[in-house]
């Protein structure tokens, strides 16, 4: 019985490294001008997305922020969501990282610095002021993933089976 749990066991904590995706750190800071979030985060790419990346092929990371406020009558209502998108491509003729934000370019020459543009996120503004009501209870729904969906359309239907593609992390937050 034992060595069943203990197989398990490793068995799960192996599923979950294979995912290689973690939340190093995460706060919610609610100001004067509204709830802002920091967060950084620890991940390693995915075999096949890595693969991809040498080839050129565009990968895309999509951060997802939502404020909920609790009610104890219904669903809890959404209050304001948020979302980020980071396009990075490898650009073998000039052998740089070529990372996209909000229609920004920046160029790296390491895949090490390209990939610590993205994990890290400092003072994202996900809601104003005026949408958080005083005396209610408001959490946080974040999530940080590899975007699959847009990736090339053959390169869509060749991954949709393989769970080696996944790369994602949630995490929920409260804050008054």
């Amino acid at each position: 019985m034992r060595r069943w749990l203990a197989l398990a066991l490793l068995v799960a904590t192996s599923l979950l490294h294979a995912a290689g995706a973690e939340l190093a750190a995460f706060a919610v800071q609610r100001g004067e001008d509204g709830v802002s979030i920091d967060y950084a985060l620890n991940f390693e790419l995915p075999r096949g997305a890595e693969e991809a990346l040498a080839k050129s092929v565009p990968l895309y990371f999509v951060a997802e922020a939502e404020v909920f406020r609790d009610r104890w009558y219904w669903r809890d209502k959404r209050i304001a969501s948020a979302s980020r998108v980071w396009r990075i491509v490898y650009q073998p003729l000039t052998s740089n990282y070529r990372v996209t934000f909000a229609g920004l370019s920046q160029s790296y020459a390491t895949r090490a610095e390209a990939f610590a543009a993205i994990r890290r996120g400092v003072s994202w503004k996900i809601a104003d002021a005026g949408q958080i009501e005083e005396g209610s209870r408001h959490y946080v729904e974040f999530s940080f993933r590899l975007d699959t969906s847009l990736l090339p359309r053959p390169m869509q239907i060749g991954i949709a089976s393989q769970s080696d593609w996944a790369l994602s992390v949630e995490r929920m937050q409260r804050f008054d």
